[in-house]
């Protein structure tokens, strides 16, 4: 997610302002497909850690960093990904930080008490000394003035946007071949993210027990140990033949999913944006969301949402969507014009704003 958020956003500002060098600093140089695009451009390059902190490049990050960062004489220095290196401030460069989320605080009983606390630490740290602070959504913006006490003249919400290739209608010689390969049913709902309690799969398992029986469930994302407990109530529910997880799915075939789902599904309980909406708007597939954080932001007014802990509303909302084809489609067209506000040129020229408004102020 983070490494995802951080390319993205270096790819967009070094196509749209091509003028200006980007300087990426990373810990180690790492095989990585995605990396393609960045390695190409001729305004990026990589800084590297030298001599004793190749061996230690968790310290030259969080540390050794400054040393590197004055030598390069840079204008502005952006974490990505929520903090800054220590002492930073220090070095007389203006900074920008990215909060994703605040999750750790809001539901912390997610979280083991040794990560939360190194958590709030850096975070707060890094909202207190950072001369800007980008916030994901206008949730996380609530946030971070909440839990931190950060002024909100210091904070600009900046969207999210996902990889441009959503927006692509994939042939269909292609989505036959993603049935194939992976035995996708005829019919189904799609869930895209970590399978996770925070997530709250499970919420969207009960509704389709609810369900015709030839409308299935297919959900794809990293597994973690509550995916057994989904995988149990499948079973013991006799859904286990509607229930088809996928966790270690190629990004290459993720855009045919979604165009060849009927209905999106995202039930969290709470996210920092929420960027499998976006994708499902850019696939022109209807989406149901929760209620309770941010997903509104990202769905937008036409996308439906449902109480998370309310299998049967959920399950009642699916079944509208399937049996209106006039709601699906309305849904389809808005969510499409929403989903421009998320365009690549459009959140390039906003955090490039933030930039220019340190190095010259008005």
């Amino acid at each position: 997610g983070l490494g995802n958020f951080s390319r993205y956003i270096v790819e967009i500002l070094s196509e749209f302002y091509p003028d200006n060098t980007y300087l990426l600093f990373a810990p180690k140089k790492k095989p990585n497909n995605r990396l393609a695009t960045i390695l190409s451009r001729h305004n990026i390059a990589f800084v590297f850690p030298k001599g004793i902190f190749r061996l230690f490049s968790s310290l030259w990050r969080v540390w050794g960093i400054k040393k590197d960062i004055r030598k390069q004489a840079i204008a502005v220095f952006h974490g990505l990904s929520n903090e800054l290196p220590v002492g930073i401030e220090q070095t007389g460069i203006k900074t920008v930080v990215s909060i994703h989320d605040l999750i750790f605080l809001r539901y912390p009983e997610y979280y083991k008490s040794f990560d939360r606390a190194i958590y709030r630490r850096k975070f707060k740290r890094a909202c207190e000394k950072a001369d800007k602070i980008v916030a994901i959504s206008e949730c996380t913006k609530r946030d971070i003035v909440s839990f931190f006490l950060i002024s909100e003249e210091k904070i600009n919400v900046i969207y999210q946007s996902c990889h441009p290739v959503f927006k692509e209608k994939v042939p269909e010689e292609k989505k036959q071949i993603v049935v194939e390969k992976y035995s996708l049913p005829s019919r189904f709902l799609l869930y895209v993210g970590s399978i996770e309690s925070r997530k709250n799969l499970l919420l969207a398992v009960k509704a389709l027990k609810q369900l015709p029986e030839d409308i299935h469930l297919v959900a794809i994302g990293k597994s973690t140990p509550y995916q057994s407990k989904v995988e149990a109530y499948a079973q013991k529910s006799g859904l286990e033949s509607r229930l088809h997880i996928k966790n270690a799915f190629p990004f290459e075939d993720l855009p045919a999913v979604y165009q060849l789902s009927e209905l999106f599904i995202y039930p969290s309980f709470f996210e920092g944006f929420g960027i499998p909406i976006v994708e499902a708007l850019m696939s022109e597939i209807p989406v149901i969301a929760a209620t309770g954080s941010c997903l509104e932001e990202a769905g937008g007014p036409d996308s439906i949402y449902i109480n998370p802990d309310d299998d049967t509303e959920l399950a009642q909302k699916i079944t509208a969507v399937l049996n209106d084809k006039t709601l699906a489609q309305k849904m389809i067209e808005s969510g499409k014009k929403y989903a421009k506000r998320f365009s690549d040129k459009e959140i390039a020229s906003e955090m490039m704003a933030v930039y220019q408004s340190l190095i010259s102020p008005t």
